[in-house]
């Protein structure tokens, strides 16, 4: 079974992140109009975006994060199971 896919915010280019935080390594850069599968969330460094304020980040692909400020997947709490 594949991860649900959401819409990162319209108009943005959005960084991934080797870990939940801007501290963590910048691993790539999505595209305008991308589409994310959430695998897992986990609490980390607080943001603001597009979509308010929050410390969930979505994890995408192994080793890759994106804050969940920028998805939109319309909650704001978690969608999909806890990061172990």
């Amino acid at each position: 079974m594949s991860a649900q896919r959401y819409p990162v915010a319209p108009g943005v280019r959005l960084n991934v992140r080797s870990g939940p935080g801007t501290n963590y390594r910048l691993v790539k850069i999505l595209p305008y109009g991308a589409t994310v599968p959430i695998n897992c969330q986990k609490a980390g460094e607080t943001i603001t975006g597009t979509y308010g304020t929050t410390n969930l980040w979505d994890n995408i692909a192994n080793g890759q994060f994106v804050s969940d400020a920028y998805v939109y997947t319309g909650s704001d709490g978690y969608v999909a199971p806890r990061c172990s």
